[in-house]
């Protein structure tokens, strides 16, 4: 038995176009007995919202086998909170929904935090990031929900949580503490644990080299790249974040 861990945008979808062949190769891994999760760092969007999705467009989806970085980050929170220990959180509604899910207490008040929750926020602006500077330089521990530069789209990208944080540590000077979605650790044992398999069985199928290629190589699991959204064949030659495997789409995965 194999475990497939598959990001979305980029490698499933794009944008609201599903990637050519996806749903038959799902249903082929799934037929055959494989088991199979989706792996987002997208927080803009409800884990709901993507089994919906997913299952509209042919890919019949259960709400547990879906994992994003909005839950990584409530669960990693509820591990290391303390009574009275509350939360700064930049990040739409998506993610602070699944923050109160999880009971954490949040604040707006910058200068009386334990932790900052950086996320992907299309509405951010300058008051945001001076909420930012101020409950890190005091001490507050910031946490991003994950690194990605852009979100492939079906016309092209858009800035995503990565540009947010270049501008927190561009005013501050320094690195923030941690990232909890692909390509950490984190991220990776979740998926890991939801599949129940070892990490040696597990292929880690993704359009990222410093996300998905980066988390499946330092984890040991196999790493897939396919060329359907934001890595290029030739940037995978030259990467430091080598994959396994290059596949033009998704289609091929049946192939492994």
């Amino acid at each position: 038995m194999k475990g497939f861990i598959f990001d979305l945008d980029g490698t499933v979808y794009l944008g609201d176009r599903l990637i050519d062949g996806a749903a038959e190769a799902i249903r082929s891994l799934r037929e055959r007995g494989d088991k199979v999760v989706f792996l987002s760092n997208k927080p803009i969007a409800t884990r709901e919202s993507y089994a919906h999705k997913l299952t509209k467009m042919g890919i019949p989806t259960q709400l547990d086998d879906v994992l994003n970085s909005s839950l990584i980050v409530a669960r990693y929170l509820q591990s290391v909170c303390k009574p009275g220990d509350r939360v700064l959180v930049i990040g739409e509604q998506p993610i602070r929904e699944e923050l109160r899910r999880h009971g954490i207490a949040m604040s707006q008040d910058p200068l009386n935090v334990e932790y900052v929750v950086l996320s992907w926020d299309r509405r951010f602006t300058y008051d945001m990031l001076n909420d930012l500077y101020q409950a890190s330089i005091r001490g507050a521990k910031v946490i991003a929900s994950n690194p990605d530069r852009t979100c492939p789209l079906e016309d092209g990208q858009i800035p995503d949580t990565g540009a947010l944080i270049g501008a927190l540590e561009g005013a501050t000077g320094k690195p923030i503490d941690l990232v909890v979605g692909k390509p950490s650790t984190i991220a990776a044992e979740a998926a890991v644990q939801h599949l129940g398999l070892k990490h040696e069985d597990c292929y880690m199928v993704g359009d990222r080299l410093e996300t998905d290629i980066k988390m499946g190589n330092d984890t040991g699991m196999n790493s897939v790249l396919v060329l359907t959204g934001i890595s290029t064949k030739e940037m995978a030659e030259t990467s430091p974040y080598r994959p396994r495997y290059v596949l033009d789409s998704i289609k091929e995965i049946v192939n492994l």
